[in-house]
């Protein structure tokens, strides 16, 4: 099965990379690289965008909120796309809570920066259309993947999609975090977490998730992984 761990060192964003020289270097000269720090939040739904941001090494969470409940996961964003794609269909506001769960650098630019370029030039604006795309495609699928599949793969498929953004076999988030994310309690995140222990394919020690057995952790996957991997590949590639 292919992965969407597709950069070679040096990391950089794959998204920025697809587009011709001339577009890319202009991006780039107007991009400031940033840190971003775990649990920065950086939008708010129906906030206007101040910022947009292209990960290199940092990842971003997606999470929508309902009154009551705790908050759930919808989409990941690393170094194969953006935060403020919307910009391209003239969508100012955020959507959904946008927040750092992976450390790291990225590139950023101001919305009204992006929405000048993408005023400017059609192949920008056409290479954003294709990821909103593939974000929209994630964001069916992990509805789709909370509301028919068991936990087990479910965390499974989780783990792949921050492996393949985390750069590192190391993942480090506790049992609370990951029910978060997943919509669950975390005594359900516990035994499904044990269940991968038993089988050799991760191991958890204090916070740190350890990835030993990529190829069984995809086997151990739902279906929803390798979709999204098509979904991505069939876009960009």
């Amino acid at each position: 099965m292919p992965t969407l761990n597709i950069v070679p060192a040096p990391v950089h964003n794959h998204l920025i990379q697809s587009l011709p020289d001339d577009i890319r270097n202009r991006l780039l000269s107007l991009c400031d690289t940033v840190e971003l720090t775990f649990g920065s939040t950086l939008c708010e739904p129906e906030k206007p965008f101040q910022y947009v941001y292209f990960p290199i090494t940092a990842f971003i969470s997606l999470i929508t909120t309902l009154r009551d409940h705790q908050p759930l996961e919808m989409g990941l964003v690393g170094n194969e796309g953006m935060l403020g794609a919307t910009l391209a269909l003239g969508i100012d506001s955020a959507q959904m809570l946008a927040v750092v769960q992976g450390s790291g650098t990225a590139l950023r630019m101001s919305a009204e920066q992006l929405r000048h370029e993408l005023r400017e030039s059609l192949v920008l604006t056409r290479a954003c259309n294709r990821y909103l795309f593939v974000l929209m495609a994630q964001l069916a699928q992990a509805a789709a993947c909370a509301h028919f599949h068991e936990i087990e793969p479910r965390v499974a498929r989780w783990l792949l999609m921050i492996h393949d953004r985390a750069h590192s076999d190391k993942i480090y988030l506790t049992q609370e975090f990951l029910g978060n994310m997943l919509g669950v309690r975390r005594s359900t995140i516990t035994v499904a977490a044990g269940a991968l222990q038993k089988r050799k394919l991760i191991t958890y020690s204090r916070g740190t998730i350890t990835i030993l057995d990529r190829k069984s952790l995809e086997c151990a996957s739902c279906e929803c992984y390798e979709a999204l991997i098509n979904h991505y590949e069939k876009i960009f590639d």
